[in-house]
Order: C-alpha cells, then structure tokens, then sequence
C-alpha cells in the first residue's frame, strides 16, 4: 500500500457533491479511527486545474465536517491518497485531517443538516 499527499494547490475547484455521512462496515456499524473516533465520509468533486476535466472522490474524516452545502467550494486539508488491493479488488482511498467550507462561495440549493442513513462502504474505502 502506497500513501501519498496529494499537493491541493494544483488543483482546480473542489466542491462537496455530498454532504458528511458515517463511514459505516457492511453490517451498519460506524468505523473508528486508531484511537476510537467515528469517521466520516463527504463525497467531493474535483475539477482539473486544466481542462474540463471532473473527478469524484470520497474522503475520509475523523471529524466531522461542519456547515458544509452540497453544491459549494471545499477546502480540504492534508489529503492523501491511499492506494489498496485485497482480495483481487484494488483501488484508491482518500484521506484529510479536515474539509471545510470556502467562505462565500455560494453553493447549491441542499441544506448542511446529516443525511437520514448512513451510505455504508464507499467505493474504494479505507478501514
């Protein structure tokens, strides 16, 4: 497995696609980090610096991301990037120490409240 930063300033736009949920394991149960905290999941997209290029990823937190709408500019903070094989299946987890809302930059119409039920195991996910 190879952890890597991911240097944000050569990104372009980062936006929050969906809102901060539970990161939970298959039978419903909320994940923990190494010293026992609940980890959340927020679904960002990325925009390419150049191009019209558009990503998804799903980040992990140990906090939870706070005033986040779905729809507005992101700032992420201490990203990495994770990449996992097991069982025959392979691919790449996101990490961040934070995201938090870019002040003033609007955003979509969705409120910042929890969503209703927890999406369970992202693609690409980190235990």
């Amino acid at each position: 497995m190879n952890n890597k930063p991911i240097d944000i300033t050569r990104l372009g736009a980062i936006r929050c696609l969906i809102a901060p949920e539970p990161r939970t394991t298959p039978e419903g149960e909320v994940r923990r980090d190494r010293e026992g905290n609940p980890l959340w999941i927020t679904g960002l997209s990325v925009r390419q610096a150049e191009g019209r290029g558009l990503d998804t990823i799903h980040v992990t937190t140990s906090n939870q991301p706070q005033g986040l709408v779905e729809g507005a500019e992101v700032k992420v903070t201490n990203l990495w990037a994770n990449e996992w094989a097991v069982g025959g299946r392979n691919g790449t987890s996101y990490r961040a120490d934070a995201i938090a809302p870019v002040s003033g930059s609007g955003g979509g119409s969705a409120s910042a409240a929890p969503a209703a039920a927890p999406r369970g195991k992202s693609a690409g996910g980190d235990s």
